[in-house]
């Protein structure tokens, strides 16, 4: 198993262009990681690589366990769906400290004799400032964020979901169909407990931006067609699928032009232009808008967790005292289909024709 993982995971990098000397500059190297809050409850430790290309978590037992039962299909997987939201592995590394040796300052499981983690592709690298990111699961008890000041570090969850976005028809298809497959996947593994992590960044408001808060940034984007000099055009970490086409843009690839910033490449979950809208009569949690141009990134995270013995206590004793369609340990059959249903609300369909990108 051990050199089943390290083929796996090696054939993994080399089909991103992973290059294995930066691989292990970037987790391995002098400069420190960086800790980040976690949006979820499992108590493990995440940090980011100092390049921003990579994520790190720490590993129960039970967790690395789920990993490499999993493994073969997830590899199958990532390789035939290049458009996959599923995070991608591009490691699973256990450290043993040396007799005597204190470990790093930097993880919090230094104390223990040895730990797990995981290296994945951070899907959110952008140099461009994230205003809101949401993690969505589909269940709503508990499903808010703590009320505090919001900023864009802070991670809203399903009841803090003012907004629908409204993506180009065949872009919405493309992007319901991939959650579908991922999920029926996870679903085929008996995970649950997975999170669609929304990252969006508002380019245009109906009324005055947000003040001290978009103003800065160009009014709109624009979609160009494809540039002929793709050296020019910033591509999305960690990404295979192709291009999408615009009918805007007479069904053809387009890029995402900034004003004065950059030309971004739009792939499915990754610098995807949506219009979002305030939904009827949902509490606005600060000053909002009725409607931005926004373009989005997107992916599947936490699906280490399978519908085990300790989930299955957890669900008998909630559903006596909480409607059991709100909770979120449930088997994965449910879990899968609830998600779905609420991804689909999420991005409902278009009831006009919104042409993104042709503001003038």
């Amino acid at each position: 198993m051990h050199v089943l993982l390290k083929i796996q995971c090696r054939n993994l990098r080399e089909l991103f262009k992973i290059d294995a000397a930066n691989y292990m500059m970037s987790i391995c190297g002098n400069d420190a990681l960086r800790e980040l809050s976690s949006p979820g409850k499992s108590g493990s430790d995440f940090f980011l690589s100092q390049d921003d290309r990579f994520m790190i978590k720490t590993l129960r037992k039970s967790e690395v366990k789920v990993l490499l039962r999993m493994l073969p299909d997830y590899h199958y997987h990532v390789r035939t769906y290049e458009n996959t939201f599923i995070t991608k592995n591009f490691g699973l590394h256990r450290i043993i400290p040396s007799s005597g040796q204190k470990g790093s300052s930097t993880m919090k499981h230094s104390s223990v004799l040895e730990f797990c983690f995981v290296v994945m592709g951070n899907m959110f690298c952008t140099e461009l400032r994230i205003h809101r990111r949401y993690d969505l699961k589909g269940s709503s008890l508990g499903r808010s964020a703590d009320k505090v000041e919001i900023d864009e570090n802070t991670i809203l969850k399903d009841l803090d979901l003012n907004y629908q976005f409204y993506l180009e028809p065949s872009w919405r298809e493309a992007l319901l169909n991939q959650i579908e497959i991922d999920s029926k996947f996870l679903e085929a593994q008996h995970i649950m407990d997975y999170s669609l992590l929304l990252d969006g960044l508002a380019m245009f408001a109906e009324e005055d931006p947000l003040e001290n808060e978009i103003s800065n940034y160009p009014q709109s984007f624009v979609l160009v067609p494809r540039g002929t000099d793709d050296n020019s055009v910033v591509v999305g970490p960690h990404i295979r699928g192709s291009r999408l086409r615009a009918s805007a843009a007479g069904d053809e690839e387009v890029d995402l032009l900034l004003p004065g910033t950059a030309r971004l490449q739009i792939q499915l979950g990754v610098n995807m232009p949506a219009r979002a809208e305030l939904i009827p009569g949902k509490e606005e949690i600060q000053m909002l808008h009725e409607a931005y141009d926004v373009f989005l990134y997107l992916g599947i995270i936490e699906i280490v967790q399978d519908y085990n013995m300790s989930k299955k206590i957890e669900h008998a004793y909630k559903s006596p005292q909480f409607d059991s369609l709100s909770i979120s340990a449930v088997d994965p059959t449910f879990y899968s289909q609830r998600f779905l249903g609420f991804i689909q609300k999420v991005f409902p369909p278009n009831s006009t024709s919104k042409n993104f990108g042709q503001r003038t």
